[in-house]
């Protein structure tokens, strides 16, 4: 049996690697463009990269923030003194007090004794020449009404 590789195969796998070689030397070396010349200036190429466009999300309206009320400074009437959150006794003598179911004279009415004790809850109210006051009586809800402030006095918290 013969061997393969004899004195002309190794010839010619040598010939045809030196051919190559240098073919794929001189197309590298033709097909690079030419150094620059001393003087010339070169022109650099730059890159610009532009993001690919996506869709922006619109901001959400802004929640409305629900703003505390400052407590009012509490109103602290003198000695005396007739207001909301005041207690009051009608001072009539004994004949007693009508207390109206409207701010006027003409309204229907009660009579209040000189005894009973009421809280003013609104006020005050203008009408017929007098300063009305509401007062509520805290053992009757039946027994509330508008008087007259020309028949009250102002006691000390029951």
């Amino acid at each position: 049996m013969k061997s393969i590789l004899n004195r002309k195969v190794l010839i010619a796998a040598i010939i045809i690697g030196a051919v190559l070689s240098c073919t794929s030397l001189a197309y590298i070396t033709l097909a690079r463009p030419a150094a620059s010349l001393a003087g010339e200036t070169s022109i650099s190429a730059g890159l610009t990269i532009i993001p690919p466009t996506t869709s922006t999300p619109k901001p959400l309206p802004p929640t409305p923030t629900p703003v505390q009320p400052t407590p009012l400074a509490s109103y602290t009437p003198r000695p005396g003194q007739i207001a909301v959150g005041v207690y009051v006794q009608p001072t009539t003598g004994g004949v007693g007090l009508r207390v109206h179911t409207e701010p006027k004279l003409a309204a229907d009415f009660f009579s209040a004794f000189d005894s009973e004790v009421f809280l003013i809850t609104k006020g005050p109210e203008q009408a017929d020449g007098y300063t009305w006051w509401y007062l509520a009586a805290s053992y009757d809800t039946k027994r509330s009404g508008w008087a007259v402030q020309d028949y009250l006095t102002a006691i000390p918290k029951p």
